[in-house]
């Protein structure tokens, strides 16, 4: 049965896509939450991973946070050259994201570089901007984060237009300093698929060698420090019902940092944005902006669009929608993966 038409694996999708609580038995405390057994409630999850709604039960890190350098960059690429292109930066390990959209920039990915890369965010972009025979490239880093965090609405009651909180901001953010080697084993088994076993918790903590108790401090550390945004299930969108991306880009007022960063806050409030980012313009690209809309449609996209042009009055806009996705996984912090790369590749 389809997620969103099962009342409560609806539900559930609801509850896994917010937190998996760190406990000893976490299934069963989100199966109480469902009116379900704990048997009942990894059965149900067990089928929704079978079934490719859930891609992955994992830690989700702040990029930033963990010490690595990221951005979203947009190409201009050929169209001859476009799957030589695609082969190129998907070879990247630190390209978690390659989507093809409806603009002369044509290849939007995402990139994360390690501490440890001796060529750095803009040496590595630049090599894959060689490589790849990009008519252009731009990166588009984040300079001001109002808002992440992606929660479908699989439950069906959401609104284009309605408002609330945003759970991520550059608030959450802090300056923790380096890793520890401990805190970086830590990640390294966090950001794996979670088992479904009844205590896949009890497992990670036996494996990090320390007890039950001072493995979940850690973990609320992270979740204090900003480092872990959540611990939670990423969906596939389309099998969960959410069939269009729309990436909203907007030039806000380049010149009036407080006015840019109020339109900002303004656009995080809508609850069907799961991203929103202030990023630098250039001469060709006056789009400083940027929100993510989910929707079932095109149509409930350019509902919420048009529900934030309203109310910030932007009209300096464009939705670029993705008509391919080429890439997408998570980011595998801290493996020995770049550094193959860097030495085959640079």
């Amino acid at each position: 049965m389809n997620a969103t038409t099962d009342v409560t694996d609806a539900a559930l999708l609801g509850f896994l896509q917010e937190a998996v609580p760190f406990s000893e038995r976490p299934f069963a405390d989100l199966g109480k939450l469902c009116g379900l057994t704990e048997s009942a409630a990894l059965a149900r999850v067990q089928s929704l991973k079978e079934d490719k709604v859930i891609r992955q039960i994992s830690a989700i890190f702040d990029t930033r946070s963990l010490g690595y350098a990221s951005s979203l960059v947009a190409a201009r690429i050929a169209p001859e050259l476009l799957d030589k292109a695609v082969s190129v930066i998907n070879s990247h390990p630190g390209v978690s994201h390659n989507y093809l959209r409806n603009h002369a920039f044509n290849l939007w990915y995402t990139i994360a570089v390690p501490p440890t890369s001796r060529l750095g965010l803009e040496g590595t972009v630049d090599l894959l901007h060689r490589l790849s025979g990009a008519a252009s490239t731009r990166l588009l880093p984040t300079l001001r984060l109002f808002k992440i965090g992606v929660r479908f609405d699989v439950e069906g009651g959401a609104r284009p237009d309605d408002q609330e909180a945003p759970a991520y901001t550059e608030a959450n953010r802090t300056d923790a300093g380096p890793l520890t080697a401990g805190e970086i084993a830590f990640v390294r088994l966090m950001q794996r698929d979670l088992a479904l076993v009844p205590a896949p918790f009890v497992a990670v903590a036996k494996e990090l060698g320390m007890s039950f108790e001072a493995a979940a401090a850690l973990h609320q550390h992270f979740l204090t420090s900003g480092r872990m945004r959540r611990f939670a299930a990423v969906l596939h969108h389309r099998k969960a019902g959410f069939g269009a991306n729309a990436m909203g880009v907007w030039a806000g007022p380049a010149d009036d940092p407080a006015a840019l960063q109020r339109l900002g806050e303004m656009m995080a409030g809508f609850r069907a944005v799961s991203h929103c980012y202030q990023r630098p313009s250039y001469p060709e690209w006056p789009y400083n902006l940027f929100t993510m809309v989910h929707g079932k449609s095109e149509e409930e996209c350019e509902q919420t669009l048009t529900a934030i042009a309203e109310a910030t009055g932007i009209t300096d806009r464009h939705a670029l929608y993705s008509t391919k996705e080429f890439k997408k996984v998570r980011v595998r912090y801290f493996t020995d993966d770049e550094a193959r790369w860097e030495s085959e590749m640079a």
